[in-house]
């Protein structure tokens, strides 16, 4: 016989972290769209940056809806933390996007690319996974995004150690160094926060499965 609930679950939650990872996901195309055609790049930057608000106020859409229900699919702590791991992913992929600007680049660089073509596959990933947390049945299947998540982050960090590896073997241009090691390392920390927000939905299946 099952269980009768006085209070369903809120199953708006589920809504928002699919709208959520799906921003998540805009924002890494458009990082991408940018850096493989760098044509009008203030206005595609505008794009991302269009898509990070997005991301700031799902973001707290679902900390509000924590906060004012009373039945929740998981704990408060467990929801908050999803939402602030997308968020901060968002960010990171802003912050890339802002890196492009600030240092004035006139072309990426191969590595560039390959790092945003990662950081977009994460973010399908995690958007994939998404879904799965409506039914425990279908934790399983969010773990099998996890792990490809987690590894696509070691590709990142090949390519990072690649890339670096180049700029320090011609160093001649000490500003384009210290301009690429940047821009390097904002995108790979892109790629640790998609692992960040992987985590969060590991700890979900691992305490609620």
């Amino acid at each position: 016989m099952p269980r009768f609930q006085i209070l369903p679950t809120e199953q708006r939650f589920f809504d928002l972290f699919e709208q959520h990872a799906n921003t998540l996901v805009l924002a890494a195309q458009r990082l991408r769209s940018l850096v493989e055609d760098y044509t009008d790049v203030e206005g595609k930057f505008a794009q991302l940056t269009e898509a990070e608000h997005q991301g700031d106020f799902i973001t707290h859409e679902i900390i509000d809806l924590a906060r004012r229900s009373f039945t929740t699919p998981f704990d408060t702590e467990d929801i908050t933390r999803i939402a602030s791991a997308v968020d901060d992913s968002i960010d990171g992929i802003e912050a890339a996007g802002d890196a492009l600007l600030l240092w004035k680049v006139e072309k990426p660089k191969p590595e560039a690319a390959r790092l945003c073509a990662i950081i977009e596959e994460q973010a399908k990933q995690l958007a994939s996974a998404m879904p799965n947390l409506r039914d425990k049945r279908r934790y399983p299947q969010v773990r099998e995004h996890i792990v490809e998540v987690n590894r696509l982050e070691n590709d990142a960090d090949r390519v990072l150690r690649a890339a670096l590896s180049t700029l320090l073997s011609d160093h001649r241009d000490i500003f384009d160094l210290m301009r690429w090691k940047e821009i390097y390392e904002q995108l790979e920390d892109a790629t640790d926060r998609c692992e960040d927000v992987a985590d969060a939905l590991e700890g979900v299946t691992v305490k609620h499965g």
